[in-house]
């Protein structure tokens, strides 16, 4: 392995958290953005990783919750690079609530989150080639692929989602 160029494995990220009733709404549900504050830091973990650079996030691509969560819930974000571009990585996330008393895991969103990381001056900065070790990884990175040149004809169409602003 060359020193630009970093595996999948090597920035992977499991993160767990039990929910409290501070995480909750009055109806006992966890606040959704409870829970896209912890994918965004997953996010940020995995991209750090793998530049070395301090990252922001750029772009939140399909959010959607398939389920609720409780209080009491422990949640688990599986978190990996699916794609590198020159200065920004597509991190996918995927989210699953357990209720620890029966062991019932249910999947409740995956996104992805689009990272950039900067220099020592808040600027974009060059990020490491990411290596496709197994064939799961490999179907992943074609599809960020196809979702990084859907993001950029957005962009050119100058769409209300291409320019998610500074964050």
């Amino acid at each position: 392995m060359s020193e630009d160029a970093k595996p999948v494995s090597a920035s992977r990220l499991v993160l767990a958290q039990e929910m409290t009733p501070q995480d909750a709404n009055p109806a006992g549900n966890v606040h959704g953005g409870n829970i896209m504050k912890l994918a965004d830091s997953a996010a940020g973990v995995v991209s750090i990783r793998h530049s070395g650079r301090n990252c922001v996030t750029a772009a939140v691509d399909h959010f959607e919750f398939h389920a609720p969560v409780y209080v009491g819930n422990l949640v688990t974000l599986y978190a990996s690079l699916n794609y590198v571009g020159r200065t920004s990585m597509e991190v996918g996330v995927r989210v699953e609530a357990e209720d620890p008393r029966t062991g019932k895991k249910t999947h409740t969103n995956s996104s992805y989150i689009l990272m950039v990381a900067l220099d020592d001056d808040g600027r974009p900065v060059e990020v490491p080639r990411l290596i496709l070790e197994t064939e799961e990884d490999r179907r992943r990175n074609e599809k960020a692929r196809q979702r990084a040149i859907a993001r950029r004809e957005r962009k050119v169409r100058g769409t209300p989602d291409a320019n998610p602003g500074t964050r």
